[in-house]
């Protein structure tokens, strides 16, 4: 096997499972390819092409029952990395390493045959990843029961939905027994009961000790089950860390690159406004009363003022709130069940989080969320508007928005709040990381992350 494509168990620290040793990876980009023979005798000059470099010396090391979610704008080198991981294609330079069966979700439906049916790609599948028809049989019943396709099994997969492709791929490839398992926006797809029905799965599966690496644009399903997020910038590395860490980074650096693309797009559309001539100012027009022919285009003009919320400065971000700001929290406060400002709880006590906010515009598509996170960065839960079925709210104007949680039953520790506000597809309007903390206070000595409400009953029974 290729040298630059490495599975065996050298190099490898007992626990490593996946080692990517200073890989570069580069495409030919042509500009006017000749296709035929034909095209390339008569056309020799159309095969000019640039070299584009992807990937530039990328190094990182999983380990077995670890779970790292690969993030970063499309084209900066998420998709090639894990294609590399698969081994459908090799690097330039250097060296990847892996140690196991790999199970892959790279493409919707590939190695799929549209002809044939649902039960019969489950065996080739099944066989490219490695397993024999013993294996599969033993392990169709589950695969056929977790993609809930009972009904269409023998149909031909033509005749499948693209739910439907992603029900049946995601049921193979995590029914495989794979120790690596590599995900590519897969989870995209399907609806919210089966995508939750996913992430248990691969949480029961993480349990177990499968690696898994996901690539995603979708930030809180990586949080939700990665202990490590990659950010990749121009084909490298750019941070590495908990989830949520690296995340509030890479946002405000979106956040950052999108106002200045929304400010130069405001400058060059007040620029071209101020060049071209309106029908008031068109030659020929009212010369005589304006004794000039100087136009508009050559009045001195002026810088663009865009108005920005003074306690936010995307030119500065803190790497903890991003989004358009057309709604914004303007405060939040924790309260306590008289309604006063606290910071200090038992594990039996009602919490209120109150959000003031202001919305510049008529907005009636706003999610609310929260998430909760313990302070070493343990997700301990999240919800939103929509998950508590009240669908999207109407914001206009200012107001207040309060959350209550009754018992919150938190063991000792110290907490922080992550809200948004936000549209149904994810866009943020605004996503503020730690915007409170509070505490529960150590009320018994029971351990663990959650505190039951809980009692002792002992009785003694008479024996006959």
């Amino acid at each position: 096997m290729d040298d630059k494509m490495r599975r065996t168990q050298s190099r490898f620290a007992p626990e490593t499972v996946i080692a990517v040793d200073n890989v570069t990876k580069s495409f030919k980009i042509y500009y006017d390819k000749g296709h035929n023979i034909k095209e390339r005798i008569l056309f020799r000059g159309r095969g000019r092409f640039e070299r584009r470099e992807v990937l530039r010396g990328i190094s990182f090391q999983v380990q077995k029952g670890e779970a790292i979610g690969l993030i970063g704008v499309n084209g900066c080198g998420k998709s090639t990395t894990l294609k590399l991981l698969t081994g459908i294609m090799y690097p330039d330079s250097g060296t990847v390493t892996m140690k196991g069966r790999v199970s892959a979700l790279i493409e919707l439906g590939a190695g799929f045959h549209p002809d044939m049916s649902g039960r019969e790609n489950i065996y080739t599948n099944a066989a490219i990843f490695g397993l024999s028809r013993r294996e599969v049989d033993e392990c169709i019943g589950d695969i056929i029961a977790f993609s809930e396709l009972e009904e269409f099994i023998d149909n031909p997969v033509r005749t499948y939905s693209s739910g439907m492709y992603m029900r049946l791929a995601f049921s193979v490839a995590i029914n495989v027994r794979a120790d690596i398992l590599l995900i590519d926006e897969i989870l995209a797809v399907g609806d919210a009961a089966f995508q939750a029905k996913c992430f248990n799965k691969l949480r029961e599966i993480k349990s177990q000790g499968t690696t898994i690496v996901i690539v995603s644009h979708s930030l809180n399903q990586i949080e939700q089950i990665c202990e490590r997020s990659l950010w990749i910038m121009d084909g490298k590395i750019r941070m590495e860390g908990l989830p949520r860490e690296v995340h509030a980074e890479y946002m405000a650096f979106m956040s950052e690159k999108v106002d200045k693309s929304l400010a130069a797009m405001t400058h060059k559309a007040a620029e071209q406004e101020k060049a071209e001539p309106s029908a008031a100012d068109a030659p020929g027009k009212d010369e005589a009363d304006s004794g000039s022919k100087e136009s508009f285009a050559e009045t001195p003009s002026e810088p663009v003022q865009t108005e920005t919320p003074k306690e936010y400065d995307p030119q500065k971000p803190n790497g903890k709130r991003w989004g358009s700001r057309e709604a914004e929290m303007t405060s939040v406060e924790v309260l306590n069940e008289k309604g006063e400002p606290c910071t200090r709880f038992d594990p039996q006590d009602d919490i209120t989080v109150r959000i003031r906010y202001r919305s510049k515009v008529v907005l009636k598509d706003v999610v609310l969320g929260l998430a909760l996170y313990r302070s070493d960065g343990l997700y301990i839960y999240g919800t939103n508007s929509l998950l508590d079925r009240m669908g999207v709210v109407k914001l206009e104007g200012t107001g207040v928005i309060d959350l209550k949680m009754h018992q919150v039953g938190l063991n000792q520790g110290e907490y922080a709040v992550d809200l948004a506000l936000h549209r149904p597809d994810g866009f943020s309007y605004d996503f503020w990381r730690n915007t409170c903390t509070f505490t529960i206070s150590e009320k018994s000595g029971e351990v663990g992350i959650i505190s039951l409400n809980h009692e002792w009953k002992i009785r003694k029974e008479t024996v006959k």
